[in-house]
């Protein structure tokens, strides 16, 4: 019962307004204390472990989101350097894993999602990747929250994808269908030595803002799918383990890649808990 008045208060809420309202508050910096107390709280609440932090003094930080998408020490997460070994791009738990049924990819028991909606309503997008490998990966709030490149690649494109905001809280994914071809996200299109690979950052409820390290943030609330091309006269490379992106509040990353391109790691099942760098899984 508790899981369902969960799920319908989200549909009743107004996720824009109370997301921006969320993203505004998380960036405020004029209020030190109340920002500290909230900061201990939320260290208290969820169990954060500061002493991964490159600043492990809560107070130290000007605003929410900028502890929140803290800096680990160097070396907190070793990268693992076989170029063969595609790697955890997120702190998070796996939410699913496995083969893209066509066009349609698992999301949880009697629910699944459009690939073609995932990447933007592209066919031409979509197509390199049908029946091919998903991963889906769910931060939870004690994470780190800065994403990560699971491999070697180049940036082809980025689609910005307005939608709704629901969680994608394990609760949420398997009661709301279409729930990460629904969100607003934001897809990441890059040319590996594997094959193409589409990084999807899915935002949430009360997600501020999804931010890239190439763009800056991209604020949730724009009215259509907007896409930018990057080209090989400029191109915009990034090495396995390098940042690509971060959450200002917690959320969801979707890995697709083509069939046959890799083969997950066998010990790795849904639910199982995973650290940005470690091995994630192999070239086919």
């Amino acid at each position: 019962m508790f899981d369902k008045l969960f799920v319908l208060s989200q549909y009743l809420t107004p996720q824009l307004a109370v997301s921006r309202l969320a993203g505004k508050l998380a960036d405020h910096d004029r209020s030190p204390e109340i920002k500290n107390r909230v900061i201990r709280w939320f260290i208290q609440r969820y169990g954060v472990d500061m002493s991964e932090a490159l600043e492990q003094d809560p107070s130290a930080y000007a605003s929410f989101n900028e502890f929140f998408t803290r800096e680990l020490q160097p070396g907190a997460r070793p990268v693992v350097a076989d170029q063969q070994v595609m790697t955890s791009p997120v702190d998070g738990a796996i939410s699913q894993l496995g083969r893209i049924d066509g066009n349609r990819v698992f999301q949880a028991k009697g629910q699944h999602f459009s690939l073609l909606e995932l990447l933007g309503g592209d066919s031409e997008r979509a197509a390199p990747f049908a029946g091919g490998e998903f991963a889906t990966i769910y931060l939870a709030p004690k994470d780190y929250h800065r994403v990560h490149m699971p491999l070697a690649g180049t940036l082809r494109e980025m689609v910005h994808i307005p939608g709704k905001l629901f969680s994608v809280n394990p609760v949420t994914a398997a009661n709301v269908p279409n729930l990460f071809a629904r969100n607003e996200r934001v897809v990441a299109m890059f040319d590996t030595e594997f094959g193409p690979l589409a990084m999807v950052l899915v935002g949430a409820m009360i997600v501020g803002s999804v931010e890239t390290t190439w763009a800056g943030v991209v604020a949730p609330g724009t009215p259509s799918v907007t896409t930018s091309r990057y080209t090989q006269q400029d191109p915009i490379r990034f090495a396995k383990g390098d940042e690509m992106g971060r959450f200002r509040l917690g959320s969801t990353v979707v890995m697709v890649m083509p069939k046959g391109a890799v083969s997950w790691q066998p010990e790795l099942a849904a639910g199982d808990v995973v650290r940005m760098g470690q091995a994630f899984g192999s070239k086919a």
